[in-house]
């Protein structure tokens, strides 16, 4: 796994489409650190020698990215690094060895930059994306792709292969699903790892393990191949509650597995997966932030190899986190200092808070001291982020890489890219700058009424909250024949507002059903995005704080690195050490732009139900229709389908549940 990689195919992978990345090719492995290859920003100057410096790894869907961090969780470097991805239709793959190699590059930039010696690192912690890796017995990559390219060995978390497999999963009604919301996505690890049973059955009985990404990472650096409560539970359906009576956060050991249901993996067609005590997919598990191991290994902590990462052998490495997960980990603490009052009261309010990790996707997380079952929100997951809480988890599948979409695809992009470029501005703060000026011009009464005829539903990526229904499209209304860039700025702030419409959504739907969420927090990229959070203050009604470093998902990963380092007790103590608020965003007082987002909101809910009826229509026509007695119930609307018929009938408010059952009688399933 240390050695040189082959050399690229001429067949070249499709990069990152984030135009905010200069990259054009891979990290080059004879110059790891140098400036054309990584991206590097830096926020502090030398640090003091020997103390207590944090490094945080995350792996995101296009780069590789390094951070480290002082006691008081101020970031004093971090750098980029990117990787290859390929597209193919459904199917989205990448290498584990190429991201191995980006981290490495990305680590010693960053420590470079930050003026911090390998020696100077107290602990280390790796988030990554939920994508699904394979290996065999030497630890070398199994293709995991139709090419059969060995280098191919991760499903990315969003390839959509497995949605046949999903379908057939979900038809089991095993137990397992009611810690999913009901359904598991085609973006979960079992239909993933039924897809290539079904469809490479050679790389199926070469593969010795199967790992969530951020374990695998771990596992390359420490060479322990426990897994993260935080990745088996979320998304290999782990049942982590199995051990509750056995230990908490701050008695934190590694414990042999004992969550998984091994009816459920017989039934579904994977019962050689429950062989050797579950040894393809985990014998252990730990609470994220637990060391593993002895630390770096001496063959990962090489400082002379360029594909190794350049610290100290023996280095405290945590158990690894989801990155929207170590995201939550770095922003659920950064709220305003609190009175002595409200602190006593802590373990409670945190529970009031909902953190939004805004990237290529959107992960919406919220936790609770009791279980709470939440029809289309995967969750309750106990201790999955912090120890001894039950996590939900709501999510948009598509939404930074949403408005990549409806840029890049618009006649205006290139002029707009060339004014972007010449103004040395990013598109987003053109089209921001566009909106502005047009409130004047077109005598809006506030900048949200711009969008009065263009409506956006944005599930162009499918639907993962609360609806869980993956085949369920984008729609954009009221388009013209105008190609102009004020037309794009128009689309852009519409498109916005529909992603915000499905967070408000989300979180509606989680307060119907026992939550009490009242405060926002947010990170990611989207997150510096002035405009899409004010949209989404105002949409929700409810004050969004910023981290005071942006970088929150770094922030996680490394607090994996102080816990494991014994610099804190646990990882609820590390996160109000170094968590800390920055600006809070308010919504608008206007009523009025209350009640014209009510408005839209309702023909957001409109367009969803539209969709359904001419699903059923095309069924019908098609003769394939048969009876599908579908009901979908969720916050405030019950959908249903059946022999050629589709309504909606709404219910929440003032109206009960069963006033609004009242519309659809004859459907007994609702």
């Amino acid at each position: 796994m240390s050695g040189l990689r082959r050399p690229w195919s001429d067949n070249a992978p499709l990069l990152s489409s984030r135009k905010e990345k200069q990259h054009t090719s891979p990290v080059s492995r004879s110059s790891p650190s140098s400036p054309s290859s990584v991206e590097m920003s830096t926020a502090a100057a030398t640090p003091t020698p020997r103390r207590s410096i944090f490094l945080g790894v995350d792996v995101g869907t296009g780069s590789a990215r390094a951070g480290l961090f002082d006691e008081s969780g101020k970031l004093l470097g971090s750098a980029s690094s990117p990787i290859q991805i390929w597209k193919e239709g459904d199917c989205v793959e990448q290498s584990s060895t190429d991201i191995w190699h980006a981290i490495c590059a990305a680590v010693k930039s960053a420590c470079s930059l930050a003026n911090v010696s390998g020696d100077e690192v107290t602990g280390m912690g790796f988030a990554a994306t939920c994508s699904l890796v394979a290996v065999d017995a030497d630890g070398s990559p199994v293709t995991v792709s139709w090419s059969g390219d060995s280098r191919r060995n991760v499903i990315v978390w969003m390839d959509h292969r497995a949605v046949k497999q999903a379908e057939k999963i979900n038809s089991s009604n095993s137990p397992v699903l009611q810690y999913c919301g009901g359904a598991l996505s085609p973006e979960m690890e079992p239909p993933k790892l039924l897809w290539v049973k079904e469809n490479l059955p050679e790389s199926w009985s070469m593969v010795f393990r199967w790992m969530d990404l951020s374990d695998w990472l771990s596992y390359r650096a420490t060479g322990d191949d426990t897994r993260s409560l935080c990745t088996t539970v979320c998304k290999w359906t782990y049942l982590g509650h199995a051990h509750m009576q056995q230990m908490n956060g701050k008695d934190s050991r590694i414990m042999e597995t004992c969550g998984w249901d091994d009816d459920f993996w017989e039934e579904i067609g994977l019962g050689d997966l429950v062989d050797g005590h579950h040894a393809k997919i985990g014998r252990s598990v730990a609470f994220p932030g637990h060391p593993l191991g002895s630390g770096l290994t001496p063959t990962a902590a090489q400082a002379r190899n360029f594909c190794e990462l350049g610290l100290v052998a023996g280095t405290p490495v945590g158990t690894s986190l989801i990155d929207a997960h170590a995201g939550g980990v770095g922003i659920m603490e950064s709220v305003p200092e609190l009175g002595s009052e409200a602190k006593e009261n802590d373990n409670e309010a945190i529970c009031h808070r909902m953190a939004l990790i805004c990237g290529t996707s959107t992960c919406h997380m919220a936790v609770s001291r009791n279980k709470l079952f939440i029809p289309g929100v995967w969750g309750p997951f106990w201790s999955a982020m912090i120890p001894e809480y039950w996590l939900t988890e709501g999510g948009q599948s598509a939404t930074g890489a949403l408005l990549d979409y409806i840029i890049e695809n618009h006649a205006a992009s290139p002029r707009l890219a060339n004014r972007a470029a010449s103004l040395k501005i990013s598109m987003f703060e053109l089209l921001s700058n566009t909106i502005k000026t047009m409130i004047d011009e077109l005598k809006s009464p506030f900048l949200a009424a711009l969008t009065e005829h263009i409506h956006v539903l944005p599930d162009f990526h499918g639907n993962r909250s609360p609806i869980a229904d993956p085949k369920s499209k984008g729609i954009v209304f009221g388009l013209t024949l105008e190609t102009s860039e004020r037309q794009l700025a128009l689309l852009y702030l519409a498109t916005v507002q529909g992603i915000a419409y499905g967070t408000r959504h989300i979180v509606e739907h989680c307060n119907t059903h026992g939550h009490k969420i009242d405060t926002l927090l947010a990170c990611g990229g989207l997150s510096k995005n002035s405009l899409y959070i004010q949209e989404h203050a105002d949409i929700l009604g409810c004050p969004i704080v910023l981290p005071r470093e942006s970088e929150s998902v770094l922030l996680g990963a490394a607090i994996l690195g102080a816990v494991a380092s014994k610099k804190y007790s646990s990882l609820t103590e590390a996160m109000k050490a170094l968590n800390a608020a920055g600006q809070v965003i308010h919504p608008s007082k206007n009523p009025k732009v209350k009640k014209y987002h009510d408005a839209k909101y309702r023909i957001f809910h409109e367009l969803y139900e539209q969709q359904l009826s001419q699903r059923s229509i095309m069924a019908q026509a098609l003769e394939l229709s048969g009876v599908f007695g579908r009901v979908m119930v969720e916050a405030e609307w019950c959908f249903w389908e059946g022999d050629g018929e589709v309504g909606a009938a709404g219910f929440g408010g003032d109206e009960s549940w069963e006033e609004g059952a009242e519309f659809i009688s004859d459907f007994s399933t609702c």
